[in-house]
């Protein structure tokens, strides 16, 4: 995925002024994070922390990434702008759950993901 496109979901999700770090991870990294703020001991694909009302962050765990991608029958590329789009959907403030969904399906078919 391009950091244009990238920019241009950031931009659609959350607007042009919200203040977003976005990384790659390790699995031992993730997991620990996990444990820390979810209290699951186990890595994770994606995890997103709000840090303030305009500004946030998202860590990725590519090796988990390739792995869940496959359950959904998703290219590595097209799975990472999926997740990223979850990712800041969390970050607008979305908790999992049918209204999140069709919040993040409108991204996915705005930038055909």
């Amino acid at each position: 995925m391009s950091k244009i496109l990238f920019d241009q979901i950031k931009k659609a999700v959350l607007g042009s002024d919200y203040e977003l770090s976005f990384s790659f991870t390790t699995p031992a990294e993730i997991k620990k994070l996990n444990q820390i703020y979810r209290n699951i001991n186990k890595p994770t694909d994606i995890l997103s922390f709000p840090l303030s009302k305009t500004s946030g962050e998202i860590l990725i765990c590519q090796s988990e990434a390739k792995k869940e991608m496959v359950k959904f029958g998703r290219t590595y590329d097209n799975f990472l702008a999926f997740l990223y789009i979850h990712g800041l959907v969390h970050l607008k403030g979305y908790d999992h759950g049918s209204k999140m969904e069709k919040v993040e399906e409108k991204f996915r078919k705005q930038f055909k993901i």
